[in-house]
């Protein structure tokens, strides 16, 4: 089934609803910052649900190795970092 665009596989439960669905995904956004992708929902066999979860993935354009720090943007560095990362040697991107 689909919730809010949310592909969701319940198991070994019969009476979740919607709204249980809902405040499951909500939980699980708001504990991550993230969004969900796929959710799955099973019985963990004393009263309690199992919930499994695949995020959607990050979107990035490039991650920059510069001495020792995997980095996806430099917005945020100080004046020596960017003059260290604009001062070396470019090669393309295959």
């Amino acid at each position: 089934m689909v919730v809010n665009g949310i592909d969701v596989t319940i198991e070994g439960l019969s009476d979740v609803s919607e709204q249980e669905i809902i405040n499951y995904i909500d939980y699980v956004e708001n504990e991550t910052n993230d969004k969900i992708d796929t959710l799955r929902i099973s019985s963990a066999g004393d009263d309690t649900v199992n919930i499994d979860y695949v995020l959607q993935p990050h979107k990035f354009e490039r991650i920059r190795r510069i001495t020792g720090y995997l980095v996806g943007t430099i917005d945020r560095w100080n004046d020596a970092k960017k003059s260290e990362e604009h001062d070396r040697v470019k090669h393309g991107m295959h």
